[in-house]
This record gives structure tokens, C-alpha cells and sequence, in this order.
């Protein structure tokens, strides 16, 4: 696909030389010239360009304001600014408001085709990373547009920019975990990584050692000096999945290190600071573990700055058709085969179900009668197939 250019300059002579160099140059650039600021911008208005070569002194609408009004229009845009001698001072501080960089007239043939070059690249890297990220977070979509969910995506617009700590409570198979991923995301930490520990899954005895690390010879098979979980996450989010299967113990210290931002190895006194926003999550009612004397008071409240309790499936009923659909087309995606389509009785059927096992459940539902349903899924195919 050819790159689309602008050339912003007032000097005729300044862009006949311009669009030459870059027409010879590469046969898949599309140069488009517009003679004064003004028109540069209504141009930028009604297209989209890879991009622009702004002269910053122009009578009228100066290069400076032709920057500033596009930046705000559509920020993408590269822009590299033609300086005349006299103009240096200005060229750079364009460089504070946006600018990719400038070139000084006459121009250079290599600088200017170098510049551009850059420029270009930087803008393919940008638009990749942006589809990137895209595709992360799609991985990880909360699907429904029921009143439980649009709640619960209201609260992670307003938490995510924050360091506040976030408890995600819910029965299993809910997607807690989904929850945890969209907050890191749409965080401002979401160049670090999201580290996942589930507490349920790791040994009592290993817990700390797991969360924090630990130095040679603090036990039998620690042979050489590990470090943990939370300073893998430094920077980023730390989701202690299940943490209400967490010993009291490990409790003490995951509190310490909520308190001072500090944590020490298993087996060392040295203090490692750590700057990790911590989000949780537990199927369990901490209120009654507490009572219990098995989960730390003074922990939950610490963890709990932001409660949000993921819905189950049976409260969200008008959820299903979306999710199948989606479930739908990435299992046939997975097993390289069709999708298929759902007849309304099979949905409605579905829907009726007693979802014991949550979104979990549906989506294992969902690939058994894609698997074993005839080309379109029917109600008949749901009673043979979807057995509860």
C-alpha cells in the first residue's frame, strides 16, 4: 500500500524539489502538496496521511498552529517541519509539541529522505502496536451488555488509571480472572507485566518462597537464590487468584509488603522494595473466613479498597446468546473448522439451565455441541448433548 505524504509550503519552488526528491526516491509514495497552512489543514481534515512536511513560517497560518491543530485532530500523524536558518530555535521547540523532527532548507537529499524514512517506520510500529494490544485485550473480552456486566465495565474504567487495590469476589468459573486482566490493561502499568499466582494451586510450605523469593540454602532444595512473584510484577500488577486458600503466614507478609513496599526473601532479612499494585481474588466470604480466624482482618482491608463481585451466569442470563456466539466462532477457530449457527430453541434452551459451573460450563457446553451437533445446532442436538 502506498504512502500517503503531505507537503505544507508556501514556496513553489521549495515543494517542486520536495515532491521530486520523494516521487523519485520511492514509487510507493502519493505526495500531495498544499500551498499554505491553511488549506494544509482542511486537506488533513478530510484525509488521512502516513505523513507531513510542514514549513514552519508561512504568512498567516504558521507551521506552528498547522502542528498544534492537526495534533488534536488526529495525533498518529507524523509530522516532520522544513526550518529556515533563521527558524532553529523555533524547529526545535515544534519537537515539544509533537513534531517527529525537521529538516533545515535547503534540504539535504539523505537527511530528508533518512527523516522521512524514520518517520514512516515509527508510524508502522505505532499502528503495530496498537493492533498488538488490541488483540491482547481481545483475549481477554468480557463479553455481555447486561446490567451486572455494564456495571461492573463502568467500575473498571473508573479503577484501572488508579493504584487503588481491587478484591474480585465470585463463584468459580465466573471470570474473575478476566476482570483482573482489563484493569491491568487499561492501566497505565500495562507496559509491565501482570504476574498471576494462584494461591490454591501452590503448597502451603511454598507459598512465600513462591511470592517472595528466596535465598541459597533457606531450605533443603533451595540451591541457589530465587526471586519471587512480587518482584517479578515491580512496576506492574501482582493478581493473587484464590488468595483465601492463602496461609496466614504468607498473609503476614503479602500484608507487610501492602504496608511498607518492602519484602525479604525467604531465609534473608534484606528488604527489597517494590512498587506492585496488587488485585485479588477469592470465591470464598472473607467476612466468614475472618470469623473463622483463617483470613487476616487487617489484610482484607488492605485488599479491598475496591470490591467488585463478578455476577454468576444464572444472574446473567441475557448474556448467553453473546457468549455462545463467541465461544461459537473461537472453538471453531481452535479446531480449524466452521462455525455453527445456534437455532433460537436451542439458545432459549440453553438459557434455561441451571449454570452450576458458570461461563466454564457454557463454553464446555458450547465445544461439545459444536463437536457432536449436526451443521446447525438444534434444540434436539442441546437435549441429546448438553445434558445437566
Amino acid at each position: 500500500m502506498k504512502k500517503k505524504i503531505l507537503i505544507i509550503e508556501d514556496e513553489a519552488a521549495i515543494r517542486r524539489v520536495l515532491v521530486k526528491i520523494l516521487s523519485e526516491e520511492n514509487d510507493s509514495y502519493l505526495v500531495s502538496e498544499a500551498e499554505d497552512g491553511n488549506q494544509g489543514l482542511q486537506i488533513i481534515k478530510k484525509e488521512d496521511f502516513d505523513l507531513v512536511l510542514c514549513d514552519i513560517k508561512m504568512p498567516k497560518f504558521d507551521g506552528v498552529e498547522v502542528l498544534e491543530a492537526a495534533k488534536k485532530l488526529k495525533p498518529e500523524i507524523p509530522f516532520v517541519m522544513i526550518s529556515g536558518h533563521g527558524d532553529l530555535d523555533t524547529a526545535v521547540n515544534t519537537m515539544r509539541l509533537g513534531a517527529f523532527d525537521y529538516i533545515s532548507k535547503p534540504p539535504d537529499l539523505n537527511r530528508l529522505l533518512n527523516t522521512v524514512r524514520n518517520a514512516l517506520d515509527r508510524k508502522d510500529l505505532v499502528i503495530e502496536n496498537k493492533r498488538l494490544k488490541k488483540k491482547v485485550s481481545k483475549n481477554y473480552e468480557m463479553i455481555g451488555e447486561s446490567e451486572p456486566i455494564s456495571h461492573i465495565k463502568n467500575m473498571i474504567e473508573k479503577v484501572a488509571p488508579t493504584n487503588a487495590r481491587v478484591l474480585v469476589t465470585g463463584q468459580n468459573g465466573t471470570g474473575k480472572e478476566l476482570v483482573a486482566h482489563w484493569i491491568h490493561e487499561k492501566s497505565d502499568r500495562n507496559k509491565a507485566p501482570l504476574v498471576e499466582v494462584n494461591c490454591a494451586a501452590i503448597p502451603s510450605e511454598l507459598i512465600e518462597s513462591e511470592l517472595f523469593g528466596h535465598v541459597k540454602g533457606a531450605f533443603t532444595s533451595a540451591v541457589k537464590d530465587r526471586a519471587g512473584k512480587f518482584e517479578a510484577a515491580n512496576k506492574g500488577t501482582i493478581f493473587l487468584d484464590e488468595i483465601g486458600d492463602m496461609s496466614l503466614s504468607a498473609q503476614a507478609k503479602v500484608l507487610r509488603a501492602l504496608q511498607e513496599n518492602k519484602i525479604s526473601r525467604v531465609g534473608s532479612d534484606k528488604d527489597i522494595k517494590v512498587d506492585v499494585r496488587v488485585i485479588a481474588a477469592t470465591n470464598k466470604n472473607l467476612k466468614e473466613e475472618i470469623a473463622e480466624g483463617r483470613f487476616r482482618e487487617d489484610l482484607y482491608h488492605r485488599l479491598a479498597v475496591i470490591l467488585i463481585k463478578v455476577p454468576a451466569l444464572n444472574d446473567r442470563r441475557e448474556d448467553i446468546p453473546l457468549l455462545i456466539q463467541h465461544f461459537s466462532k473461537k472453538i471453531a477457530e481452535e479446531q480449524g473448522i466452521a462455525p455453527k449457527d445456534f437455532e433460537k430453541k436451542a439458545i432459549g434452551l440453553l438459557q434455561q439451565y441451571d449454570w452450576t459451573g458458570n461461563i466454564r460450563e457454557l463454553r464446555n457446553v458450547v465445544e461439545r455441541l459444536i463437536i457432536l451437533g449436526g451443521e446447525n445446532v438444534t434444540e434436539n442436538d442441546v437435549k441429546l448433548f448438553a445434558s445437566k
